[in-house]
């Protein structure tokens, strides 16, 4: 005899955060919930490390469309997609005690200097792949001679002009790790995971070597994450009114993005989906721009909540709350061809019970009107403030995943 199955719903309430499953995921962080942030730049930098404490299974998909910094510079010399968030997000989550690798946890955070010569740089970058300059040789073996034999493939592949200044020493060694795997950035990360002891799971949320182009309202077009944020150049003057993707800085043809079959799985897991705050556009959402995202999400049946930008994000000019709501809904949308419920794709947006820490406006009853429910909680305190406190927020995500 065969057993018909029936599939219902069963809803329950919990308090935020929950003393109780806090305390279960200090108790065994290795057992902790899967808590998935689509993601980049470094605005989850101070979550991601005390996240760590709580559990040991959160998913970061980040964003691989950086043009800024020093990623810039490999991106352009090697014709690889964007590694240095990948390179921050797995340092915020490694493990920073004895138990872990503290030694490549230093070389991997360690930087050239922005003013040295370029002679003074290069001779310090052979002192390291000749395993003499001291943040290399404290080090000790087998790790030391796997972390010499990638810097030795990316100085020996590194154009002669290129500039070392300001180098995130991590970054030239995920950069040698590329050059050595064929390109492979999984297996790069999984290597790279190993030896600092990484508390969860980093993942580019696509491989493509792809940049960002944007509309504003005054029909300026920019081309390029760099020119988005406000950072390394002047902040934008008009909206945004579009973000899509293009192959290059000088080619601004559309292009695609696809997820793989392993980011797939790994939204599928998930305990709960965040879109968290940072730079909206070139971090938030660019990492759900990729073919795959909106569907993967819609199938998931789990909590999914929006954290907004507490602050001032530049890249928000102009926008509300539920602005904000609905353009990260539209862009997963146009994943699903319309048959996406508000509910498959967004549940909860989480804001701090101060208005006065958003920049944006907070017209919180037509960000209800889309469907999605409000929820108000003291998220800011006075040593975080204006940003969100990451110990309170941890303690809330995982009393909403477990």
């Amino acid at each position: 005899m065969v057993m018909a199955m029936t599939r219902i719903e069963v809803s329950h309430s919990i308090t935020l955060p929950d003393p109780v499953r806090v305390a279960r995921a200090l108790r065994a962080p290795e057992l902790g919930p899967k808590l998935l942030f689509f993601s980049g730049g470094s605005a989850l930098r101070k979550l991601s490390r005390r996240l760590k404490e709580y559990t040991h299974n959160s998913i970061h998909l980040i964003t691989p469309f950086d043009s800024g910094g020093s990623s810039a510079k490999l991106r352009e010399a090697f014709g690889i997609l964007s590694i240095g968030d990948l390179r921050n997000r797995l340092m915020a989550l490694a493990d920073e005690t004895q138990a872990g690798n503290p030694e490549i946890y230093r070389l991997f955070n360690y930087r050239f200097s922005k003013s040295a010569p370029q002679t003074e740089l290069r001779a310090q970058l052979a002192a390291m792949v000749d395993g003499e300059h001291q943040y290399v040789s404290d080090i000790r073996r087998p790790l030391r001679r796997l972390v010499r034999t990638h810097l030795r493939l990316f100085a020996e592949r590194m154009p002669n002009d290129f500039d070392l200044r300001g180098a995130s020493i991590g970054n030239l060694i995920l950069a040698g790790g590329l050059l050595n795997n064929e390109g492979d950035i999984a297996s790069v990360i999984f290597l790279f995971s190993q030896l600092v002891e990484v508390r969860g799971i980093v993942r580019p949320v696509s491989d493509a070597d792809l940049h960002l182009r944007a509309e504003l309202g005054d029909r300026t077009i920019l081309v390029g994450q760099h020119l988005l944020t406000g950072k390394e150049t002047n902040p934008i003057t008009a909206p945004v009114t579009s973000m899509t993707l293009v192959d290059s800085l000088d080619d601004a043809r559309p292009a695609t993005a696809h997820i793989d079959s392993e980011v797939r799985q790994l939204i599928g897991s998930a305990d709960l989906i965040c879109y968290p705050m940072g730079s909206f556009y070139s971090s938030v959402l660019a990492s759900v721009l990729p073919e795959g995202v909106g569907r993967a999400v819609a199938a998931c049946d789990c909590p999914k909540v929006c954290i907004p930008n507490t602050g001032e994000d530049p890249e928000q000019l102009g926008m509300t709350l539920s602005d904000t709501v609905s353009r990260l809904l539209d862009a997963l949308r146009a994943d699903c061809g319309g048959e996406a419920t508000t509910r498959d794709l967004l549940q909860f947006v989480m804001l701090d019970v101060d208005d006065t820490h958003y920049s944006i406006e907070l017209d919180i009853e037509a960000t209800r009107d889309l469907g999605v429910e409000v929820i108000r909680l003291p998220l800011v305190s006075a040593r975080s403030a204006p940003r969100v406190d990451a110990a309170t927020l941890s303690e809330v995500l995982v009393s909403l995943g477990s």
